[in-house]
């Protein structure tokens, strides 16, 4: 059973066969400062929404046994603070505890014709969970749980349930939702569930801060 606690935007702790990952440690969040036994972090691209570097240093610095996993572009700063990482981007994989991590994908979406698009690597976890990170990416392999970008200024609503509709997970959730003020976010979820009601695909609208199993 994938447990995940979801402390907002993009910044999630998945915990599988034992295994505690943390994705996106960026600068709309600040709970993942005090988390502890994290034994991989993830961080699909250089944006501060996605990577926060003071908070990463945090992280790691409670967390000194992690291993941080992410891109090429990430890399380059990552190594101007001197913390370690493996590169698990497009087409590579690693297995760490038995659970296998597997870099799909490599642009994030376009924002604006004239701002050049950054490396972006979304990660599909242990065959269940796909977190695409900023893109539209479909990685062509079952898919049993999305976690769904829903607002950001490179999407509309509409994207993401096309997206949906494209990938058919069993499950699916919402991310990239740190910019929606709170009471507005249960929107959102109205509208997803309204037009996927009959697709098979079950939405759910996780809280905040709460574990929940899928």
């Amino acid at each position: 059973m994938m447990k995940i606690t979801k402390y907002g935007h993009c910044c999630m702790l998945i915990e599988e066969k034992g295994l505690r990952i943390l994705t996106d440690p960026g600068n709309f969040t600040t709970q993942q400062d005090n988390v502890k036994n994290i034994d991989v972090v993830l961080i699909t691209h250089e944006h501060q929404d996605h990577l926060h570097v003071e908070s990463l240093k945090t992280v790691m610095k409670n967390n000194p046994s992690a291993s941080i996993i992410t891109n090429k572009a990430v890399a380059k700063l990552l190594d101007k603070e001197k913390l370690r990482y493996t590169i698990i981007d497009d087409g590579k994989s690693i297995t760490i505890k038995n659970v296998l991590i597997e870099g799909y994908g490599k642009t994030h979406v376009t924002i604006y014709k004239t701002i050049p698009p950054v490396e972006n690597t979304g990660y599909f976890i242990s065959h269940k969970l796909f977190y695409p990170g900023d893109a539209f990416y479909d990685p062509k392999i079952p898919v049993e749980i999305l976690a769904v970008p829903v607002a950001g200024p490179w999407m509309k609503i509409s994207e993401a349930i096309d997206y949906l509709l494209a990938i058919k997970p069993k499950k699916a959730f919402p991310v990239h939702d740190g910019m929606i003020v709170p009471g507005a976010r249960s929107l959102f979820g109205r509208v997803s569930e309204r037009i996927l009601k009959n697709t098979g695909i079950q939405w759910i609208q996780i809280e905040e801060n709460k574990e929940t199993e899928f």
